[in-house]
């Protein structure tokens, strides 16, 4: 993921982010995950529409341990696709304390209709919007 995010988002390592082990739970990096893509889609396209985008599938390759002495996960989003009712994405998560990938994922989100059970196309406004989003591919 070489190009510029189009969203960041700092999250603070939460002492109930860890486990046993002592690290951060691999269940939290999907809230992380979650916060994340949450607060880019609500800030682009409002509440409104966001409540109708639900996630269908994520992958999820850890590569990192995060502790709490990391502090803070910086979330990287990039657009990677649009389709004709989804969108997706890569993340990356970092450890804030040095720069290192903890985590990366890959994640497709889809736009529903109202009672939130079945794909939509998404509305042209909709489209509009996240189409500047949209990494092109590297020359």
């Amino acid at each position: 993921m070489p190009h510029t995010p189009a969203h960041v988002k700092s999250v603070e390592i939460r002492w109930r982010d860890m486990d046993g082990f002592n690290h951060v739970n691999n269940s939290s990096y999907l809230t992380y995950l979650e916060e994340a893509r949450d607060e880019l889609l609500t800030g682009l396209l409002g509440a409104e529409t966001t409540h109708r985008i639900v996630l269908r599938r994520v992958e999820l390759d850890f590569l990192s341990g995060l502790t709490q002495s990391d502090d803070r996960a910086q979330v990287e989003l990039r657009v990677v696709g649009i389709g004709s009712s989804s969108v997706t994405t890569e993340e990356l998560i970092r450890a804030a304390s040095d720069g290192r990938v903890a985590a990366r994922a890959r994640a497709v989100t889809v736009y529903t209709n109202d009672a939130r059970d079945a794909a939509e196309p998404l509305p042209g406004p909709v489209r509009e919007l996240l189409m500047p989003l949209l990494e092109q591919p590297a020359p």
